[in-house]
C-alpha cells in the first residue's frame, strides 16, 4: 500500500470531524448565548473582515475567488478542519487568561469520543506489527494544593508512526491509539504506546487549496493529544510534544507552548519513558 493510497482525504477527515462534532455538541452543557453577546461578537468578526478589505483593497475577482472557496469548505465538510486549524488556538488563548493549572491547548479535529476504557497502568489498543517507537507515558493529576486528584481520567489519543490517526484513515483500524486511562486512587497512570509522527492536515481540499495560495506549510509537530477530567474539576484539553521534533517552532496551527514540550528519556532498551504530572482546578 503507498503512501497516496494510505492517506485519508480531505472529505473523509471533514465527514469524521464534523460527525464527532455533533455527537460532542449534543452531549453539550453549554448555555444558550444570548443575542446581545451574538451580536458584539459577530458585528466585531464583520468589522475586521470590512478592514481587511479596505485596507488590502480587495478586487471584485478575490472577492468571488473567497466566496467560492467558502462554498467549497462548506461543501466539503471541511469547517471543523480549518476552524481548528487556524483559529481554534486564539480561543483557547483567550479562555487560558482565567484559568489556572496545566497550559490548555486546542482539541483539534481528530477526537473520537466513546474510547476503550483502560486501567491506570495500560497499553493503548495497537496493531500487531505497529510501527515506531516505544514510548511509555507517565505521570500524576493532582489538584491546585497538590493533592493526587481521586477519579481522574486521561482521553488520549495520537497519530501513529506515518501520522495517521484511527477513524480518520481508511486503512486503519478503528480506535488504535485511542484510550481512556483511569488514573488509580493516588493520581498516578502509566500509559504504554508509540511516539507520534508529525503529521500534515489533509491538503487535496480547499483548506489545502488556501495553504497551497499563500505558500504556507500544511505540517503539525508530533503530539500527544489528551483530555484530563475528574468529577468536581475543570476538564484541561492539551497536546504535549516533543523537544528537537520537525515543526515545532512552525506549527500550522500556532498551537505549540513551552511548557507543553515532552523530553523523553531513553530507557537503553529501545524504549522512551517521559513524565508530565497534571493540575486540576476546582470547576467554576
Amino acid at each position: 500500500m503507498t503512501m497516496t493510497e494510505q492517506s485519508p482525504s480531505a472529505v473523509d477527515s471533514g465527514t469524521s470531524a464534523t460527525e464527532a462534532f455533533r455527537v460532542a455538541r449534543r452531549e453539550s452543557t453549554t448555555t444558550d448565548i444570548s443575542p446581545q453577546r451574538v451580536g458584539d461578537v459577530v458585528g466585531s468578526v464583520l468589522a475586521g473582515i470590512h478592514d481587511a478589505i479596505r485596507s488590502r483593497e480587495v478586487t471584485y475577482d478575490e472577492f468571488q475567488a473567497a466566496k467560492a472557496w467558502l462554498i467549497e469548505v462548506g461543501e466539503g465538510g471541511e469547517w471543523p478542519l480549518f476552524l481548528d486549524v487556524f483559529v481554534e488556538h486564539t480561543v483557547e488563548e483567550v479562555a487560558a487568561r482565567a484559568q489556572r493549572g496545566t497550559k490548555g491547548s486546542i482539541l483539534g479535529p481528530y477526537y473520537l469520543p466513546g474510547q476503550v476504557r483502560l486501567p491506570s497502568t495500560s497499553k493503548l489498543p495497537m496493531r500487531p506489527d505497529e510501527k515506531g517507537t516505544p514510548l511509555v507515558f507517565a505521570g500524576r493529576v493532582r489538584d491546585v494544593d497538590g493533592n493526587p486528584v481521586v477519579g481522574a481520567e486521561l482521553d488520549i489519543w495520537h497519530a501513529d508512526d506515518d501520522g495517521y490517526y484511527s477513524g480518520f484513515a481508511p486503512h486503519l483500524p478503528d480506535g488504535i491509539l485511542r484510550g481512556v486511562v483511569e488514573a488509580d486512587t493516588d493520581g498516578r497512570f502509566e500509559i504504554g504506546t508509540v511516539q507520534p509522527a508529525p503529521y500534515r492536515i489533509p491538503t487535496d481540499g480547499p483548506t489545502g487549496a488556501l495553504i497551497e495560495a499563500a505558500g504556507w506549510h500544511p505540517w503539525r509537530p508530533a503530539h500527544l493529544h489528551l483530555v484530563v477530567r475528574a468529577p468536581g474539576f475543570r476538564s484541561i484539553t492539551t497536546q504535549l510534544y516533543f523537544s528537537g521534533g520537525d515543526w515545532l517552532d512552525s506549527d500550522v496551527a500556532q498551537a505549540t507552548k513551552p511548557e507543553l514540550v515532552l523530553a523523553p528519556q531513553s530507557q537503553g532498551d529501545g524504549t522512551l519513558r517521559s513524565e508530565y504530572d497534571f493540575v486540576l482546578e476546582p470547576a467554576g
